[in-house]
Parts: C-alpha cells; sequence; structure tokens
C-alpha cells in the first residue's frame, strides 16, 4: 500500500527549541546586525570579511546545539508516511534527527559556494570560511545561503511537493517571508492543513485548516496522533 504524501513546511520556530534564535528580533536586527549588512548580495560585496565571520558564527552555533522533539517527530514519520520537509532554515538539524527528504529554500550553512560560478558547490567538514578560500575556479567562497533580493533555486521542487501533498503541515514559521509563505496555496484543496505555533499566523481563508497553538515539539506530537489516528 502507498505511503500518504506528507509535506512539512519548518521555519525558525521548529530551531528554536533547540537554541538556535528565531531569524530576526523584535527590533529587526540578526543577532545585532542589519539584515541588509549580512544577508544581501550589496552587503556581500561591501564587507565580505563581516558577511563571512557572521555565518562562521551562526555555522558554529548550529554545530553546537542538538535536534529537539520536533525534528524526531517528523523524521520517525517517514514509518509511515512519504514524508517531504520544506525548510526556511538554514541548519541541517532536520537531516541529523533523521529526515532523509530535505528541500532547503534559503540555503545550507553547512556548505560554500563559490562567488563566480554559483553551480560549484562545497560541503563544509569545518566551522569557518576565511577570506582567501577559493573556488576551483580561483574565486572567494560565500556562504551557501540565498539572500533577499536573489532567486529562490528550489522552489519549484517545493511547489510540486506542496501540489502533490496528501497532508501539509506548516511548523514554526510566521508566513511572512515569500515565495515559501505562498506553498499552502498551491495544496488541493480537501487535503488536512496544520499549522503549528505558538503564535498562529493570519493566512487568510484556508480550507481543511487545523491549528495547534503549542511550541514546535509539542505540536508535532500532536499531530501525530491525529494523522495516525
Amino acid at each position: 500500500m502507498e505511503k500518504k504524501k506528507l509535506v512539512a513546511l519548518t521555519g525558525a520556530g521548529i530551531s528554536a527549541e533547540s537554541g538556535i534564535k528565531t531569524f530576526r528580533d523584535s527590533n529587526g536586527l540578526w543577532e545585532g546586525h542589519d539584515v541588509m549588512e549580512v544577508a544581501t548580495p550589496e552587503g556581500w560585496r561591501k564587507n565580505k570579511k563581516l558577511v563571512l565571520d557572521f555565518y562562521n558564527q551562526r555555522r558554529k552555533q548550529s554545530l553546537e546545539v542538538e535536534p529537539n522533539g520536533a525534528h524526531y517527530g517528523l523524521a520517525a514519520l517517514e514509518k509511515d508516511f512519504d514524508v517531504t520537509i520544506v525548510t526556511q532554515n538554514v541548519d541541517n538539524l532536520h537531516e541529523r534527527a533523521g529526515s532523509s527528504n530535505v528541500i532547503h529554500l534559503h540555503g545550507e550553512l553547512s556548505k560554500a559556494q563559490s562567488t563566480l560560478d554559483p553551480a560549484l558547490v562545497y560541503e563544509l567538514d569545518h566551522w569557518e570560511i576565511k577570506l582567501g578560500d577559493k573556488c576551483e575556479k580561483g574565486s572567494q567562497l560565500r556562504p551557501f545561503i540565498v539572500w533577499f533580493g536573489e532567486m529562490v533555486p528550489m522552489m519549484k521542487s517545493a511547489a510540486i511537493a506542496a501540489q502533490e501533498a496528501d497532508i501539509f503541515a506548516v511548523i514554526g514559521t510566521s508566513m511572512l517571508v515569500y515565495p515559501a509563505a505562498g506553498l499552502i496555496q498551491y495544496t488541493s484543496q480537501d487535503i488536512p492543513k496544520y499549522i503549528i505555533d505558538v503564535k498562529i499566523p493570519d493566512i487568510g481563508h484556508v480550507s481543511n485548516l487545523i491549528t495547534i497553538e503549542d511550541i514546535a515539539s509539542l505540536g508535532v506530537s500532536k499531530m501525530m496522533s491525529m494523522i495516525k489516528a
């Protein structure tokens, strides 16, 4: 019997329980930095060292934390469902928890990318990219991150996954960052759609919507009980 397809869109809220700060604090700063300085191509051109140092610290932090119950819960669902994780997060906590099919919309901290040729992507076995670290074509390596103003190359794969979903879940995201926030609109009207967050975002009218107002780990546990019932 073919497994039902479960697609989960995850955001910063799912990693918050592991100790990774959410993308932006209420004052609009990210770890004390204006996002325009550290998360745009313009910021990169202006100050490469600042950008590298910023992501080096994020990468170092991600290596020091562990997946939480929400990550492990989604991985465990692979036993009964065909699970695709679409994440806005750049950490690898989903993979470390055991999820085997993860689409990273905004890039991955654990990889570096050529500035000259975006197709040249390298796995990192350490936490630091330094000025002078170059790709095989001789250009400076940059974080493998989709910055504001850049195309989201994995969006097509994510949209196809959403269209094929039998169950769709939104976990720990404000639904304010596009194009990721629009993925729920690709889903079939008649499938169940779960939203799990400590503060349920206002997304307008969506059919078959089930909201679970809770932290990600408890919310995923509740959802698991409901979809297995």
